[in-house]
């Protein structure tokens, strides 16, 4: 992808004159701040050298209490900020993946992939451990303390035989302890789990974050841990993947993203073995994989919905990124039963789907919104076209 290629008009649709989202339907959330490229005016395109503000592309997002961490995809890097941002394009405080915050390049500009990435997506801090999913090179990062220097190396590897490994699958058959574009990642109660996207699976460990080359003790979505198939070689049904993407959830629940299908799977309880969802959202039924604008419907279909979001700060606030249709769908509760969303973010209503709402870029704008972190009533949203992420805020109304 060239660092200056835009995504404009995906659907097709003639521009439309932009139209502020009605009153109530975006729930009180509105923009506080945003990381990245400026708004509102033009599309900002990343500087030719990156800087410890600029990003390219982001694609993840993780959003603490007091710590923010993006996944600055297209300039292959991960940006940490120590506090929550208090300004508009504040700089990060540390730069990882690249030796400094200038430099670019998959596998830090040529170094090598011992301290460098090749599009990382999945970011997450857990017990104050810093987990990265570098997709790419196909494997999973892990340091034992969230670095407070650049370029400093993970402490833990999975995926990968050793730190100079990229190969998918290790270069070998699929099994239970290789991956293949791992995208999403999460630690759900005790249990760690990757959405292995290459394989089309979602691979569970017991126990937290494994030791390298331990095979995971669940694998969802394929018949056995050797096969890759989308939707188990047919089409969409309750126990299959076309693209998992995200996971969310809590104890006693576990949400996949399924971004081909359209879609998001819902466990509860969490599952201990390959089988069957009981959860269903943004479908009629568990053979449905059709996409939204193509279909009738608005706040309860979807467009690949790369991400997802549960309120981590408890909760069951769900949000959800509704990547091709350039907007962020919000539930006040779980909607198990399908029902539509509560509110809608960046679009005027629930019928509306432009990029940047067809006109320029602004603060309440979204293009093609790739990874969100759901905290309390902070909304951190990777908002990759436009080269930026934007954290929202709800204020009562």
């Amino acid at each position: 992808m060239s660092r200056y290629t835009v995504r404009h008009n995906i659907g097709g649709r003639p521009a439309k004159l932009d139209a502020a989202p009605a009153a109530g339907l975006d729930g009180g959330w509105s923009p506080e701040i945003w990381l990245g490229a400026p708004a509102p005016g033009g599309l900002a395109l990343p500087p030719a050298n990156p800087t410890m503000a600029w990003m390219y592309s982001p694609r993840g997002v993780f959003l603490g209490e007091n710590q923010v961490v993006v996944a600055d995809s297209g300039n292959h890097r991960v940006l940490v900020w120590h506090s929550m941002p208090t300004s508009d394009e504040q700089p990060a405080d540390v730069v990882l993946g690249q030796p400094d915050g200038s430099s670019e390049g998959r596998a830090a500009g040529g170094r090598g992939p011992e301290r460098g990435m090749n599009l990382p997506t999945g970011v997450l801090v857990h017990d104050g451990r810093l987990i990265v999913a570098d997709a790419w090179q196909h494997r999973i990062l892990v340091w034992n303390d969230v670095p407070v220097l650049d370029d400093t190396p993970p402490d833990l590897i999975l995926g990968q035989p050793d730190p100079v490994s990229v190969s998918p699958n290790r270069g070998v058959e699929c099994s239970a302890s290789t991956l293949y574009w791992p995208f999403g990642i999460a630690i759900i109660g005790s249990r760690f789990w990757v959405a292995d996207t290459g394989n089309r699976r979602v691979l569970g460990w017991d126990n937290g974050i494994p030791d390298p080359g331990r095979p995971a003790d669940i694998v969802l979505g394929q018949p056995d841990e050797h096969h890759r198939e989308e939707n188990r070689g047919a089409t969409a049904g309750p126990a299959s993947f076309r693209w998992p993407h995200d996971i969310a959830g809590h104890d006693d629940l576990l949400l996949i993203a399924d971004a081909g299908d359209h879609r998001v799977l819902g466990w509860s309880p969490q599952p201990l073995a390959d089988g069957p969802a009981d959860i269903l959202i943004g479908q009629p039924d568990f053979s449905a994989s059709d996409e939204w604008p193509y279909g009738p419907h608005t706040g309860d279909r979807f467009r690949f919905p790369y991400a997802i979001g549960l309120d981590s700060a408890g909760g069951e606030r769900f949000a959800l990124a509704d990547t091709a249709n350039n907007r962020i769908l919000l539930w006040n509760s779980l909607p198990e039963d399908g029902r539509a969303a509560d509110h809608v973010l960046a679009q005027p209503d629930f019928g509306s789907n432009g990029e940047n709402r067809w006109t320029s870029v602004k603060p309440d704008t979204l293009c093609w919104p790739y990874g969100i972190s759901l905290r309390g009533d902070r909304l951190a949203v990777a908002d990759s076209g436009n080269n930026r992420v934007v954290i929202w805020r709800r204020s009562p109304r």
